[in-house]
Formats: structure tokens, C-alpha cells, sequence
């Protein structure tokens, strides 16, 4: 956003017309008050940008009409001018929200200044604003969060909600249901969207570490503490904190923690002094809290005081009916990543993913995607591209087996009719076999496009000619005639 109105009200004639003169010569358009009151008047007709006001001034005061335009035009930039120099009023006209304060007599250079460095602050609101849109535009419920599946609505209609409020959520579900995923939706949909967003798993943490994560320690506090260190609570504060499988927490830190959540303050491991925060919790688990209450595994004050409001992410097999958008988004989102496109998968690929149990649930259908389209030969996405899972070429028991384990199969099975008593060269022949294929595959996704191909497998333009040359691998060439 430019500034390109500004309104100076001042009951001095000589200050208001040598700013008028300075600031229309800049190119802005400046309307002039003599008073407070009729500073107000024109407020309440125009839209300004900005508005350099007299601190004291006949009828309404300065800092009273800055009161005013913060509340009733928060875009508005104002300015504050005195010729009283006092602690006073600068502190009490930042406090209320002025962008600067000038002294009087000032020089107009210095009021350019401002006017410049506000501008661009201006803009940079303006870009931040615009952020936050497209943020709450790619994590609406129901564009980040795929589905329309009745389970899924079910969730939708509690994320509108308590998404805009500042109630703790236990988000319940079975590993890669995408329970981040929703907190970060939950997040970005909130009022404190452009505050911190931060993560920690419970499960990813050794436990005598997890209260340093989450609290901070003072430096001294143990053996390595050679530095004070802010934890995730104090990193959150005025956002949002998302503790991801929460059943893992050990008991001990378990009762630190609802102490947290009662207070509304922490204490750095090692520290006395108590520190307060702002914090929304999102807390996440693919165990069954109850059940472990009973156990004497989770303490049931801290499950009732996290399960305000529960959320159950179903599992991918229980709404088979979003596979097919869900498949057609991560081939989408696999095609950005690995450079090509032209990607799609047949109704008969679609009736083989919504048939799978997908164990590992949405993560498990990403994942498997993103290797039959690196993998695929076709444009076409066929049954025989998804060899892991039921009715493909070949049938696995283990869920999404990874590529490795792939390699480690055929390999057994080559090797097993290979006599290795007579073998040299196996490593060099077996290392062809797969350097071959994988380099003609990106080659062919990226239409003989070199650069990029390089860019993909991950080495230097150079080594890949001389791959091709030793590989003898057949290159497209560009529509004029030269390499692409």
C-alpha cells in the first residue's frame, strides 16, 4: 500500500502550511485541520493513509484522536507532533499506537523520513495481510484437508467450530490420518494466525530431554546446559503449540504440564523465576487415552483438562470414497516435486487404491503415489504401477514396501538363479542395470530435458553425460534440433 492521502491537523497556520506545501510537493494530497474537531469531521467523510496530528490542540486533543483513528481506522498511520519534548508524551503516544512522534521545530527532511519508512511499513502490512489470506485460502477446511466424505464433513463442521476461538483441541487418530495437518489448519484459521506455529512429538524426544523442550532451562541447570534456552511454550507464546502423540509423555512431566495449562506460566528446568504465557494448545494422540488412564499411564485431570474439545480423524478406509481426490492431489503435488507432468491414474488404479486397507493411512496413499509416478514408464497410472498392493503385479505382505526393500527382493531373486561362484563384475552389472532404467525414466518425464534431469537425480550436469554416453542411453532431442 502507497500513501497517497494525509491529513495534518495543527492549530498553528504557519505549520500547517509549510507541511502542505512540503507534502504536496512530494505528490501527496493533503487535506488540512485547524482543530481537533475538525480533524474528526474530515476523518469521518475521507479515507486517509496517514494523519500527522498536534498533540495539543484547540477542542479534541491530538492523543485523543489517535485514540480514535487506531479504533475506528486501524489501516491509518499517525504521526504525532508536540512542542513539549517530554518522556510523557512520546511513551503515551507510542502506547496508543502512533507509528512516530516528532518534536517541534523539526526538520522537514526528517518528517520525509518517516513518511518514507512508514510507506514501506505500509507495504510490508499490506504483503503480510495478503499472506495471511493465502494462507487461510490453501488451509481452508476442505482445500488442505481433502475429502468431502461424510466422516470427513462430521470434522469440518467441528473445525468451523472452535477453530476461531481459543479452546484446547485433542485431536484423536491413527498415524498419517494428518493430525499436524489440522492443527495447523486450526491455526492458521485462528485469531492468532501470523503468531508462532510450533511443533514437538513427545514420542521424538528422550524423556530426561522433554522438559528442557518444552520449559527451557537456565544455563547450568545439567551437565551440557552451557546456555540459557527458551522452550517450546516461550517459542509459542501468543500462537499456538501442537504436542503430537501427547499419550507418550511421562507422568512426572505429565503434572508439570497441566500446571502449565491451569497458570498460564512455565519455570526454566533449573530456573526459579516464573515466566508468563500465552499459548493455545492442540494436543494429538494415535492411542487411546482412556484406556491408558485406567492403566495409570495418563493422568485423568490432564486428559480431561487437553479433551475440551476431541476431534477423531477417521482412517483412510473408512471414507474409501476420498481416495481417488486425495490420489489425483498427490500425483499433483508428486508431478511439481519431480518436474513433469501430464500424469493421471486410470478408473481401474482408482478401484485398486480405494480396495487397499492403507494401514498407514493417508501418509501411506502419498507416499505410495509419489513412487509410481518416479517409477511409472506411462503417463497413465495403471494397477500394474502400484505393485504392492492387492491385484497389482505383485503382492507384498508389507505395508507401502519401500523401495529398498524392492531392490532387496528382486535382487534375491535374480541372484538366486545367477551361479555367483563365476561372478567378477556383479557389482559393476548390477549397478548398470539400475544406473540404466532410473536415468532414462527421469529423461523420459522430463522430455529429454538434461539439465533438469541432473537436477533431479541429484548430480552434476557433466556426470550425467558421461553416464549417458557409458550407459549408451538414447537421448531425445529438443523440437529445434539441439540439446535441451
Amino acid at each position: 500500500m502507497s500513501i497517497k492521502r494525509i491529513l495534518v491537523a495543527d492549530d498553528e497556520e504557519s505549520i500547517r502550511w509549510v507541511l502542505s506545501k512540503a507534502l504536496k510537493k512530494q505528490g501527496y494530497m493533503v487535506d488540512l485541520a485547524e482543530d481537533g474537531s475538525q480533524a474528526r469531521a474530515l476523518a469521518s467523510k475521507n479515507h486517509y493513509d496517514l494523519a500527522v496530528l498536534d498533540i495539543k490542540m484547540p477542542g479534541v486533543q491530538g492523543l485523543d484522536l489517535l485514540k480514535e483513528f487506531r479504533s475506528n481506522a486501524p489501516d491509518m498511520l499517525v504521526i504525532i507532533m508536540t512542542a513539549e519534548a517530554t518522556m510523557e508524551h512520546a511513551v503515551s503516544a507510542m502506547k496508543h499506537g502512533a507509528y512516530d512522534y516528532l518534536t517541534k521545530p523539526f526538520d522537514l527532511t526528517a518528517l520525509n523520513g518517516i513518511i518514507l519508512k512508514a510507506e514501506k511499513a505500509a507495504e510490508v502490512t499490506e504483503q503480510i495481510d495478503q499472506l495471511k489470506e493465502e494462507l487461510q485460502d490453501q488451509y481452508s477446511f476442505g482445500r488442505s484437508i481433502i475429502g468431502n466424505s461424510q466422516p470427513m464433513q462430521e470434522v469440518y463442521k467441528t473445525l468451523g467450530r472452535v477453530a476461531g476461538s481459543d479452546v484446547t483441541i485433542l485431536v484423536a487418530g491413527e498415524s498419517g490420518t494428518g493430525k499436524e495437518l489440522i492443527a495447523r489448519a486450526i491455526h492458521i484459521n485462528s485469531p492468532r494466525l501470523g503468531k508462532p506455529f510450533i511443533a514437538l512429538n513427545c514420542a521424538a524426544i528422550p524423556h530426561d530431554l522433554l522438559e528442557s523442550e518444552l520449559f527451557g532451562h537456565e544455563r547450568g541447570a545439567f551437565t551440557g546446559a552451557t546456555e540459557r534456552k527458551s522452550g517450546k511454550f516461550e517459542q509459542a507464546d501468543q500462537g499456538t503449540l501442537f504436542l503430537d502423540e501427547i499419550g507418550d509423555m511421562p507422568l512426572e512431566l505429565q503434572a508439570k504440564l497441566l500446571r502449565v495449562l491451569q497458570e498460564k506460566e512455565i519455570t526454566r528446568t533449573g530456573g526459579s523465576q516464573t515466566i508468563q504465557v500465552d499459548v493455545r494448545i492442540v494436543a494429538a494422540t494415535n492411542q487411546n487415552l482412556i484406556e491408558l488412564v485406567k492403566k495409570k499411564l495418563f493422568r485423568e485431570d490432564l486428559y480431561y483438562r487437553l479433551n475440551v474439545v476431541p476431534i477423531n480423524l477417521p482412517a483412510l478406509r473408512d471414507r474409501c470414497d476420498d481416495i481417488p481426490m486425495l490420489a489425483e492431489f498427490f500425483l499433483q503435488r508428486a508431478q511439481q516435486d519431480l518436474g513433469i507432468d501430464n500424469m493421471e491414474c486410470s478408473p481401474e488404479a482408482f478401484e485398486l487404491l480405494k480396495s487397499h486397507e492403507w494401514p498407514g493411512n493417508v501418509r501411506e496413499l502419498e507416499n505410495v503415489i509419489k513412487r509410481a509416478a518416479l517409477l511409472s514408464p506411462n503417463h497413465i497410472l495403471t494397477p500394474s504401477d502400484f505393485p504392492g498392493l492387492c491385484g497389482g503385479e505383485e503382492t507384498v505382505s508389507s505395508q507401502d514396501e519401500s523401495l529398498e526393500a524392492l531392490v532387496v527382493r528382486k535382487l534375491q531373486n535374480s541372484l538366486a538363479q545367477m551361479n555367483l561362484q563365476e561372478m567378477n563384475n556383479l557389482y559393476e552389472m548390477v549397478l548398470h542395470q539400475v544406473e540404466r532404467p532410473l536415468i532414462n525414466i527421469v529423461l523420459a518425464k522430463t522430455r529429454g530435458n538434461q539439465v533438469r534431469t541432473a537436477e533431479i537425480l541429484g548430480i552434476n550436469r557433466n556426470t550425467l553425460r558421461k553416464k549417458i554416453r557409458t550407459l549408451e542411453i538414447s537421448v531425445k532431442r529438443g523440437d529445434n534440433g539441439t540439446e535441451q
